[in-house]
């Protein structure tokens, strides 16, 4: 057997520690398609009529495949039974016969004490179907000659057919998979319940039983012990390989850096390595740094972990790369030891990682002056494979009041919301629950909310690291192909220019048209949704000279914000300036009833700014163009709109043309950038 291509998957142990449970994670692609397939396998034969004399198939194959699947939808199996041969034709007589035709013939007992005594199924059941092939204008076809669906046995249910030795086939994905975990020093049973977590069936409902693995697992031993031999030079020599690739890359690039530690055997155990652009990148937005340790290498037994960050447009930066042989907090200490010294001994304010003990005992040791938070979607995606199964119907909504519990902001609020949910879901013994309490200063936006994030824990965000990791990790036959994988999408400079749109102006306050000049797009669009929302607030003047914001409608919480004009200082009790460096729109309220036109340069934080961008933005001559572009264009449309509203005539022609306007538009490619002689705004009333 040749070695396996490299497989990646999402690791699978659960952060509670229990071997026996797993991770299924929601919205997984594969696990979709492999339940899919799943169903498909019980349900293809819903379409297959029965079989009748004369019927007239293209090869006794064909022929086979119908009957079969005729026969598990009517709850029994067929097998092969006599074929007849001549000179001229080949094989031109097929018989099909139910499984349990005939009648076993007694077999000579072996020379042992206790010989097994098993009882044969056969009854001398007369169903069946006979092919018999004819030559018509050349071509060979067969038809079936005789056909009886008469038994004299009883026909199983559905849930019982599928046992059938003839349907208990193990599909050659599945093979590699069991022949891989195997490998691993996977027990059977574990196998069994790894194969139904990334299905996503319900245990018991895999198209093969444990008894099937375990059979196959013993045929394959020697093949397997071959294929291990196979793997461990292929690791070896791929290690090998992808550790000569960063050295020849360091001597083309001096900013490159990389690091390995070797085992006893001076064999590579753990590998690490960072770009140039990613260092000047962290330098800039090195605040926050996320540590994706989700995915591991079954081929090679390597657990990856990336350090990612965030630029000033909202889009990821790789800053590194660790392939570790363990999970242990010795492996994740070189690791972070080692990721420190590729950034020049800057340590990030805060780090976003998924739930591991062994990491946060690592962190806390390397970066005890930095925030360790835990990513509330990595929480989120393991809910189901938590509690789908103990709370059944009642899932649905324990996962609402568990999103409303995200959101609540007090921590004594969060605690006592926190009791009233474990114990309405009778989870108060639940070890996963206890887990996840345990973990709560870490998660809990009660406990985080003065943290700095930069909007890593945003779901688009969150998205665009899976995305970027499936397409790296997608295909890959080996460790240097996935290195070069790595350094073509790891460059700043790579990054496109998508979403640096032109901004306008929603509410011509003086400060919304300041901020465009001094923040990226990205940044500015933020911004602008808290300038609009802060218009649906009053502010009141307190006693004590602090403000209270209100909603007009009462749709949230009032917060408390404190204004400091000697040194221009503005502190909301949301938090939200802390957690994003971005002002809120209760601070923003204040500041637009205190006259103010300009926001401080305080609140425009360096990482938000356009001039601290990774490559050169369009200049003000650029927006200047865009400015009059949606001026004439403002103008045209409002004009449209009024000469359309005078009839539905009118209005289903202009509806009509806008329509199809705006899809040629948008297939229209995009240039670098806006530059246009604007005419004369000619339009006239009529």
């Amino acid at each position: 057997m040749k070695p396996s291509n490299n497989i990646w998957i999402q690791r699978q142990q659960c952060p509670c520690g229990d071997w026996k449970c797993y991770i299924k994670y929601e919205g997984d692609d594969q696990t979709s398609a492999s339940s899919q397939t799943v169903k498909s396998e019980t349900t293809s034969s819903e379409l297959v009529f029965t079989p009748y004399v004369g019927q007239i198939f293209k090869s006794d194959d064909d022929a086979f495949e119908y009957y079969s699947n005729f026969a598990r939808k009517n709850g029994f199996s067929i097998r092969k039974a006599r074929s007849t041969e001549s000179q001229h034709l080949g094989i031109y007589r097929r018989d099909f016969v139910c499984y349990r035709s005939g009648f076993n013939q007694p077999r000579k007992k072996a020379n042992v004490e206790h010989p097994r005594d098993r009882k044969s199924i056969r009854c001398g059941c007369d169903a069946k179907l006979y092919l018999t092939k004819e030559i018509v204008d050349g071509l060979a076809q067969w038809y079936v000659s005789q056909f009886s669906n008469v038994h004299n046995h009883e026909l199983l249910e559905d849930d019982q057919v599928r046992l059938l030795p003839a349907y208990r086939k193990i599909q050659e994905a599945d093979q590699e998979r069991i022949l891989l975990l195997s490998k691993a020093g996977f027990p059977i049973n574990r196998i069994v319940k790894v194969l139904e977590l990334e299905k996503g069936v319900r245990p018991g409902q895999l198209p093969f039983i444990e008894k099937d693995v375990r059979n196959f697992v013993r045929t394959c031993k020697k093949t397997v012990q071959e294929n291990d031999a196979l793997l461990t030079e292929k690791r070896e020599n791929d290690t090998l390989e992808l550790l000569e690739a960063c050295k020849s890359v360091a001597e083309r690039d001096p900013d490159f850096a990389y690091d390995y530690t070797t085992d006893e055997n001076d064999k590579v155990e753990n590998i690490a390595w960072s770009y140039g652009d990613s260092v000047r990148a962290h330098a800039l937005f090195g605040d926050v740094v996320t540590f994706d340790t989700t995915y591991r290498s079954i081929t090679y037994g390597l657990l990856l972990g990336v350090w990612f960050g965030m630029d000033n447009h909202g889009r990821a930066i790789l800053y590194g790369c660790v392939l570790l042989q363990d999970e242990s907090s010795h492996s994740f200490t070189w690791a972070l030891q080692t990721f420190v010294r590729f950034i020049r001994g800057r340590h990030p304010q805060t780090i976003v990682t998924d739930m591991e003990l062994a990491l946060r005992d690592a962190i806390a040791r390397e970066l005890p002056n930095t925030k360790h938070v835990v990513c509330i979607w990595h929480i989120l995606s393991k809910l189901s494979s938590w509690l789908s199964f103990p709370l059944g119907s009642r899932y649905e909504d324990f996962k609402a009041q568990f999103d409303l519990l995200c959101h609540v902001e007090n921590v004594e609020d969060f605690e006592h919301q926190w009791n009233l949910l474990v114990a309405r879901f009778e989870l108060v013994s639940d070890k996963h629950m206890a887990l996840l309490f345990s973990y709560r200063g870490f998660w809990s936006i009660s406990y985080i909310r003065g943290s700095f994030l930069a909007r890593t824990m945003t779901p688009e965000f969150s998205q665009s690291l899976h995305a970027f990791l499936k397409r790296i990790l997608s295909g890959q036959t080996c460790l240097q192909v996935f290195f070069e994988q790595i350094g073509l999408a790891a460059p700043a400079g790579n990054q496109t220019r998508d979403g640096m749109r032109y901004m306008h102006i929603k509410t011509c306050l003086p400060i919304e048209e300041h901020a465009r000049s001094v923040l990226t797009p990205y940044a500015f669009n933020v911004l602008q949704h808290e300038i609009v929302l802060s218009l649906q607030y009053a502010i009141q003047e307190m006693a004590d000279g602090s403000y209270l914001a209100r909603h007009f409608k009462k749709m949230d919480g009032e917060c408390l914000v404190i204004w400091m004009p000697e040194d221009e200082q503005i502190h909301c009790s949301c938090k939200e300036f802390e957690h994003s460096g971005i002002l809120c729109r209760h601070s923003l309220r204040l500041l637009e009833v205190k006259n103010y036109f300009q926001l401080p340069e305080r609140y425009f934080l360096p990482r938000w700014r356009r001039d601290q961008s990774l490559f050169p933005m369009d200049d003000q001559n650029s927006q200047s163009n865009n400015d009059d572009c949606a001026q004439a264009l403002h103008a045209l449309t409002e004009t449209l709109l009024t000469e359309s509203l005078t009839s539905k005539e009118r209005f289903n022609h202009v509806q009509r043309e806008i329509t199809g306007l705006l899809a040629e538009v948008r297939s229209m490619p995009v240039a670098e950038e806006l530059s246009l002689n604007m005419p004369g705004n000619n339009v006239s009333e009529t």
